[in-house]
Formats: structure tokens, sequence, C-alpha cells
């Protein structure tokens, strides 16, 4: 009977002292865990904020500085894309007036590539390859070096834009030299994932801008 007691008293005691490790094991592991859980949250947003695109965004909402406008948010076109098309409206007109009466038509054309569209490098093509004007240059031996100058911008629409370039010629024709200028509408326009020359003619003929 005593034993049993002495049992009893013991077993008693082992539950106060599991029950106490218990308690203090969940006081001193309770804030570790939700320290955890609080790290495993994912954010809801970067402090930084969300990217945006790497071009400007359209519109100026502040007030303008007259001292640093960014025209380019305004446009439909980047500064590099105007860049770019501005170089091949220039390097366009000092390709097509340069020429010589003794190489073929597609040496000519050569100097043309990647700079038009297929449907002006064919029209180009075929001009120069017309038997008559092939034939006057080789009779007067006929020697074009061209250059071109970018004079103003006429429009910009949404995929494309004219520029004004004058063409230089330093000419030799039967042996005498002498110099032309003619300016030029070039439409440089958004042809798949480039930009091409998309037609050109005399400046005072008037051209259509947008190409849809």
């Amino acid at each position: 009977m005593n034993l049993n007691d002495r049992r009893r008293k013991l077993l008693f005691a082992g539950l106060v002292v599991v029950l106490a490790a218990v308690g203090i094991y969940l006081t001193v592991a309770a804030p570790d865990d939700g320290d955890d859980r609080t790290e495993a949250r994912p954010s809801a947003s970067p402090t930084a904020g969300p990217a945006g695109p790497e071009s400007p965004p359209p519109g100026i909402q502040q007030a303008v500085n007259p001292g640093d406008f960014d025209i380019y948010r305004l446009l439909p076109f980047s500064r590099q894309e105007f860049a770019t098309a501005a170089d091949l409206a220039q390097r366009f007109v000092a390709a097509y007036e340069t020429y010589r009466y003794d190489e073929p038509p597609e040496t000519y054309m050569g100097r043309l590539s990647g700079l038009a569209t297929d449907d002006l490098g064919q029209q180009l093509g075929r001009d120069a390859a017309t038997p008559g004007l092939l034939e006057e240059r080789r009779r007067e031996q006929v020697v074009a070096q061209g250059s071109a100058s970018l004079d103003q911008v006429r429009t910009i629409e949404n995929n494309s834009v004219i520029f004004l370039v004058t063409g230089r010629q330093q000419l030799t024709k039967s042996g005498k030299e002498s110099s032309e200028s003619e300016q030029y509408a070039v439409t440089v326009a958004r042809d798949g994932g480039s930009l091409k020359v998309y037609a050109f003619q005399p400046a005072d003929a008037g051209q259509a801008g947008d190409t849809g």
C-alpha cells in the first residue's frame, strides 16, 4: 500500500516536471517560430516599386523645364530610332547619287542593299538597269560621287519619319568635271523589326508620310 502511494507520488512528480519543461519550451520557442513564419512570407512588392519600361513613358506630367526638356517622351520614336533613321536617310541618298559608267547595275544596287524596303529596292533595280540610261552613261563616261546632308525633319508619323536630305554629286562627264545638288524627301519607316527607306522623291513633289 505504501509502495503504491510512493509510485503515485513519483508519477505525479514526473508529470509536473514534464509539464514544466513543455511550458518553458513553448514560452521560449514560440517567438522564434513566429519570426520564421514572418521571414518565409513572400513580399507583396519590392521596396523599389515595380519595374518600369526601358523607354521613357509617354507624356510629361510635371512642369516643363526648358533646360531639361526630353522631347522624345512626346514622340513615337526613341532617340536611338531617330538617330538610326536619320543616318539611314543620309547614307541612302549618298549611295543613290554614286555610280560609274563602267560598273554593272548589280554593283550599284549592292551599295543600296539593306537600306530600302524590298519594294523600293526592286523599283530602284529596274531603274538602274534601264538600257537607255546605261548606254548614255557609257557614252559620256559618267562618274558620279555622291554625298548627302540632312536638312530638316518634314513630318513625323506613328510609323515613319520624312527627312529633307540634300544629295550632292561630283560629276565627271565626257572628261569635264562639275557638281550638282538636289533635295529629296526621304521617308524612313518601320519595316518588321528594323527601319528602312520606304520612299523618296524630289522634295518639292510632296510625299505621304505614314505607312500604316
